[in-house]
């Protein structure tokens, strides 16, 4: 590959760790605070997992989205790159809803439009790359136990 051919790559990790920065502008203040008080269900993680497991799953994401764009000769590829743009905005939002607003059931229904976004991203992907769609699937069970936590703590804290 050609030394320019990394260009895109890092378009990609940058796209993708910018949802999460903006994330985390609405995380680091909230996670200290409002979110410690809250009632949590069963298996919800410690705080500090979350940014390793997040880490991990925007460099997938970034390879995922590079390896459609790659292969954008396909004719699904420009409808996959619609969709993985969607995604990263409704992944940045569930944080501003969640954490920045305080807006729990709002959260839940960003992160059901997500998971769902995730998940057809995921199926269709794999008529442009197996490795593509693969890569997304960390990322979309990641989002139902996500889901299961935000649907819980919103119940919870009702």
């Amino acid at each position: 590959m050609k030394r320019n051919g990394y260009i895109p790559l890092l378009v990609f990790l940058f796209l993708s760790f910018l949802a999460g920065g903006i994330g985390s502008r609405f995380t680091a203040h909230s996670v200290r605070t409002w979110y410690q008080i809250l009632d949590k269900p069963p298996f919800n993680p410690p705080s500090w997992l979350f940014g390793p497991v997040w880490t991990v799953l925007y460099i997938l994401i970034a390879v995922s989205g590079w390896i459609i764009w790659k292969n954008r000769q396909n004719p699904n590829s420009q409808k996959l790159l619609y969709l993985f743009g969607f995604q990263l905005f409704l992944n940045a939002l569930w944080t501003i809803i969640f954490f920045g607003a305080h807006q729990m059931g709002w959260a839940f229904l960003d992160i059901m439009i997500l998971t769902i976004a995730v998940g057809t991203y995921t199926l269709f992907a794999r008529n442009v790359s197996i490795a593509a769609s693969f890569l997304f699937v960390p990322y979309w069970l990641w989002l139902l136990f996500a889901g299961y936590l935000n649907l819980f703590i919103w119940l919870m804290n009702r």
